[in-house]
């Protein structure tokens, strides 16, 4: 559990809103400007304010606010749980911990929902082949198997320059051709130039491939392959689509903490949508246990 920030009334030393930022930086290389001010909105933190309306912070505003990013880092929890949490703290009670492990981490800790590996304080993950072969450790075989069944995409490309420079020029702006034609194009120039043919874009996995492949591996000393997993990943998608209908208007507002407030809309919905599978789970398994 997340450790108790100090009640509200101690300190005297005031900071502006940037001042706050860099503090939290070194811990949280992801925070803002706008995502304190989002906070502030959703009744987390509430900072002075001076005359002329300018925030100033206080040594236990910036405790609070360590508090609530921790509990998204460590535990994702949604934040309606952590100002509870916080309620309780300021009416002198205890925050009520139920006993949960933090939700999407496996047992050694790695965020495994969505976007976690690379989210909020979290240093990005981007490995190549070999590399995600020896960290997960599996081999080239089984990696093709989470692959063929869907598990595991590669998320990003480190494209050759040389490749991208050719293929500018082969292709009519506003035309590109289908998939590899560019590369084949520039292969052919180059060639033609009397040069070696560029490398091909190297496939990179990010955090989420990593954390799968351990968790299918775990999966398969009980007997469980890919194969089998299919249906756990036609309903990962479902549920998807679910939080993407009511999210996708939250992205096309304007404004400073708009993105924020769609990136933490995301956060409390897989909170819960998770909670509410595992929970059905454990309820349909329950008769089988109860004979």
């Amino acid at each position: 559990m997340t450790s108790a920030p100090p009640r509200p009334g101690g300190g005297r030393t005031l900071v502006g809103i940037g001042e706050v930022m860099e503090m939290l930086l070194p811990e949280f290389p992801d925070i803002s400007i706008s995502k304190i001010r989002f906070l502030e909105a959703e009744g987390l933190v509430e900072p002075q304010r001076t005359p002329s309306g300018y925030r100033k912070f206080g040594p236990t505003d910036i405790d609070r606010l360590r508090y609530v990013l921790r509990a998204q880092r460590d535990q994702y929890l949604p934040l309606k749980v952590i100002k509870d949490h916080l309620d309780a703290i300021d009416r002198g009670l205890e925050p009520v911990d139920d006993g949960r492990d933090p939700v999407g981490t496996d047992p050694e800790g790695v965020a495994a929902h969505p976007g976690a590996a690379d989210g909020p304080s979290r240093a990005p993950v981007l490995l190549d082949r070999a590399e995600l072969l020896v960290a997960a450790g599996i081999d080239e075989a089984a990696l093709a198997r989470l692959e063929e069944f869907g598990l595991i995409e590669p998320r990003r490309t480190a494209p050759d320059a040389g490749a991208a420079t050719a293929a500018e020029g082969s292709e009519a702006p506003g035309e590109p051709g289908p998939p590899g034609e560019a590369a084949e194009a520039a292969a052919e120039m180059a060639v033609d130039a009397g040069k070696a043919p560029p490398a091909p874009p190297t496939p990179r996995y990010d955090g989420d491939a990593l954390v799968i492949a351990r968790l299918v591996t775990a999966l398969g000393e009980y007997g469980l392959e890919p194969r089998h997993l299919r249906q756990v990943k036609a309903a990962a998608d479902r549920e998807a689509a679910l939080v993407e209908q009511i999210v996708a208007p939250l992205t096309h507002r304007r404004g400073a903490g708009a993105r924020t407030g769609a990136e933490e809309t995301v956060r409390d919905l897989v909170s819960l949508t998770s909670r509410l599978h595992t929970v059905l789970v454990g309820a349909a398994l329950r008769p089988l246990l109860d004979r």
